[in-house]
């Protein structure tokens, strides 16, 4: 980096430069600016009586209704659902319909399914069995099998099934404001989701001969008709989750008569169900301060040992949800207990089901987290509205209304690693968290990803970092995602991408839009902005359907900040941030005449001092000049230095006609320094330029990102400094994501790459465990 220092009596206008770029969505191609920071214009939709240009709910916005009637029964002999189900259907459109659409997600396991065809497959020289059964296939009788489907009267309604959308036609047009009763009927064969995949089925469990049973997607569930794209029928793959109604549920679940039960909703009958002993510690749990075990781990290590014969039917209700899932098994322990506070308005149970391989884990964390992501996600958007949250240990993650489904199983001996720990409170904040975006700010999952996913990520993140200042957060902190924005970029899509189409799904959906949303917070927004924008728009969408401008709006309408820019750059577009620090040059105006008569001859001598003059002068070179005097004018003999009288006199009479501010930039108190500056990623941020001045201490500016409005690709900026500066650092605290922070250190730093020096050895087989946890290790001693 080049260090230079200038003679300056003012500072005049910097010049810039640029070069040709090629950026997405450019509204002024082939110029340096007029394209990063034009508004979104026609990237979003046009606002309308149901959405506003504010991005709030129009004054005649609507959503349908769904309300279901379900009994459902579990069969553990022969791992399957049966079910019967009765939807009240409120058509509340301004539109006429002739035809209803009903999703079968459980189709997703049928042999011919077409997410079993549409993805590319590769052989290699090492392939499990799995993946070769996987290529033959093998019909195991899934998928939804359909044996009624009637009006309110019984009548039989002609139907035809698409894979996993099921169409009904209607006996007569449902006209705005009217209802219709739809009968359906159905059953299919549990899926070993340990084997098969998806969200819902059961899991083995060979040492007790026992089923734990997540029972998800396993109703026909309305499609979603809605304001901004009709019918969403999309079809269900496996990737891109749910779209889904709201309405009111009651679910009556048979199951053996020694399982116990855990499903969105209250249950009503837990006396009938229920044990006197674990019906008096469920009544004790309600007011608890601490989590009660209203089923034991004793009482369900007896249950593992037998199976009922006889059944028992769990009455539940939920009002107001988008969906309904269950657990059911004989091998759980179940925990409560009451959140007292926190959470404005209401005071509902947080509970825990789980096996004995994740007591040592769930029992003293899980429904402790469960609270605690109550809490915090109710901070910050809106005060949690259910009566319950339940967190289940089942190997997985997967989100449904009330309750969701987490990993988390110690080791045999009952350790378990610090990773494991926190992964299983990380997953278990995120899945709860999962109650707010989308099962209660309900955006259409199949189609944007991030805006559940993304989102609830960001929430996770702050509920981490406030359940421990040293929470290894994956997601969130900026500088985390700079390894995937350094991809190349044809491993990468904008987050505005449909879910089937992105190739690193979760860096894409999860850690980039969590980590925006951080560094509007804490870096372009500040948190006061921020917090009350962002609630903003969950408050107004609250058991609505938004879609990504009614975010986009809102965020903007609650704050007054324009980030058209931001959205443009970082949902809409794949650059990444690399800022260089290109220049350093240090100005010093002049003190007096005397300082400008020694800076002229220090700049007249460099010029002259070359390393022939050098070489010369110290052999000895006999100089014609100076061996015949003769040749000597003038111009050998003059002082090109000197100042004049005239010169003397006129400067002073200029200094002291200067203000006591004025002649502060004559003695020495400023320095300035200009620095310039190109971006080499393409995506426009602030500007965070770290001092470190000569006696050691350090101060921070704070450039916002409009410095790149005029020219989006080089920019130059002076700064006066009353000290002396030894280095300089941009983006000190990691804010922006930058992805080369070799080039943000004015002199460069190069820190070198490290390595392991240890002899040669044979090592672990592949896939053999390196050595016990630290607990154990600590046992050991």
């Amino acid at each position: 980096m080049k260090r230079r220092f200038h003679q300056l009596v003012m500072l005049i206008g910097l010049g810039l430069y640029s070069f040709p770029t090629v950026a997405q969505y450019q509204n002024n191609p082939g110029s340096n600016h007029g394209n990063k920071f034009e508004q979104l214009g026609t990237l979003l939709s046009d606002p309308n009586v149901y959405r506003t240009a504010s991005g709030a709910p129009g004054h005649q916005y609507w959503q349908q209704k769904a309300d279901y009637v379900i009994d459902v029964e579990v069969d553990d002999e022969n791992q399957r659902v049966i079910g019967a189900e009765t939807i009240t259907y409120t058509n509340n459109s301004p539109d006429p319909l002739n035809y209803l659409w009903i999703q079968l997600d459980e189709n997703e396991h049928k042999a011919d399914a077409e997410n079993k065809k549409f993805d590319e497959s590769s052989l290699g020289e090492r392939v499990t069995t799995r993946q070769l059964q996987q290529l033959i296939g093998d019909d195991k009788d899934l998928g939804v099998k359909i044996l009624k489907v009637a009006d309110g009267a019984g009548k039989a309604l002609q139907y035809t099934i698409n894979y996993t959308m099921m169409r009904v036609e209607l006996p007569a047009i449902l006209k705005p404001g009217a209802k219709f009763v739809l009968q359906i009927d159905w059953q299919y064969n549990i899926s070993d989701r340990t084997t098969e995949g998806g969200r819902g089925g059961y899991e083995y469990f060979a040492e007790d001969g026992n089923y734990l049973y997540t029972i998800a997607q396993w109703y026909p569930r309305m499609a979603v008709y809605s304001d901004f794209q009709g019918w969403q029928n999309k079809q269900f793959t496996g990737r891109g989750e749910f779209a889904l109604a709201f309405g009111d549920f009651k679910v009556n679940i048979t199951v053996p008569a020694d399982h116990v039960v855990g499903a969105t909703g209250e249950c009503r009958n837990y006396a009938n169900v229920l044990t006197a002993a674990q019906l008096n510690r469920w009544q004790q749990a309600q007011q608890a301060n601490e989590p009660v075990e209203v089923v034991t781990l004793d009482e369900a290590k007896q249950a593992m040992q037998g199976k009922a014969t006889a059944k028992k039917t769990w009455i539940y209700e939920a009002k107001n949800v988008r969906d309904f899932a269950f657990v059911t098994s004989r091998r759980l322990v179940w925990d409560a207990m009451r959140v007292k506070e926190g959470i404005e308005g209401n005071t509902p149970m947080a509970m825990s089901y789980y096996g004995p391989e994740a007591y040592p884990l769930y029992r003293p964390y899980s429904t402790k987290v469960v609270a605690h992501t109550l809490k915090v996600y109710s901070k910050h958007t809106i005060a949690y509205p259910y009566p319950v949250a339940i967190s289940v240990e089942a190997s997985n993650g997967m989100e449904y209304p009330m309750i969701c489904f987490n990993y988390g199983r110690a080791d045999k001996d009952g350790t378990y690693s610090e990773a494991t720990k926190y992964g299983m409170i990380g997953v278990i904040i995120h899945e709860v968290g999962h109650n707010f975006f989308p099962m209660i700010v309900n955006s259409d999952e199949r189609q944007w990803t991030w805006m559940d996913e993304g989102l609830n990520t960001f929430c996770q993140f702050l509920a981490e970092q406030e359940w421990d200042k040293d929470f290894p957060s994956r997601r969130g902190p900026a500088h985390k995602i700079a390894d995937y924005m350094k991809l190349p970029k044809d491993q990468l899509e904008p987050i505005m991408t449909n879910s089937e189409n992105i190739v690193q799904f979760g860096p894409n959906a999860y850690a980039k839009p969590a980590t925006a949303l951080n560094i509007l917070r804490e870096t372009i927004m500040g948190r006061e902005l921020f917090d009350y924008a962002f609630k903003e728009y969950s408050q107004r969408w609250a058991f609505k359907h938004p879609t990504p401008a009614d975010f986009f709006r809102t965020m903007e309408d609650a704050s007054a900040v324009d980030l058209d820019w931001f959205w443009r750059g970082w949902f809409f577009g794949i650059d990444p941030v690399d800022i260089s620090l290109d220049d350093v040059q240090h100005f010093q105006p002049m003190g007096s005449l005397q300082d400008a008569q020694a800076e002229a001859k220090t700049a007249f001598e460099n010029d002259l001092n070359t390393i022939s003059r050098q070489r010369n002068i110290e052999e000895g070179i006999d100089f014609a000049v100076e061996g015949d005097t003769s040749l000597q004018d003038f111009y050998n003999k003059w002082d090109r230095f000197a100042i004049a009288d005239e010169d003397r006199q006129a400067f002073e009479q200029y200094y002291e006609s200067l203000t006591t501010e004025e002649k502060a930039l004559y003695d020495g108190k400023y320095h300035f320094y200009q620095l310039s500056f190109s971006n080499k990623g393409g995506l426009v941020m602030p500007i965070f330029i770290q001092w470190t001045f000569a006696d050691g201490t350090k101060e921070i500016d704070r450039i916002p990102a409009y410095i790149w409005r005029k020219n989006e690709h080089e920019v130059t900026k002076v700064f006066a400094k009353t000290k002396e500066v030894k280095a300089i650092l941009i983006d000190p605290l990691r804010e922006t994501a930058d992805i080369d922070e070799e080039n943000n250190a004015w002199p460069r730093q190069h820190t070198p790459t490290r390595f392991e020096l240890f002899k040669q050895g044979a090592g672990p087989a592949r896939g053999a465990s390196a050595g016990p946890n630290p607990m154990q290790r600590a046992r050991q001693q």
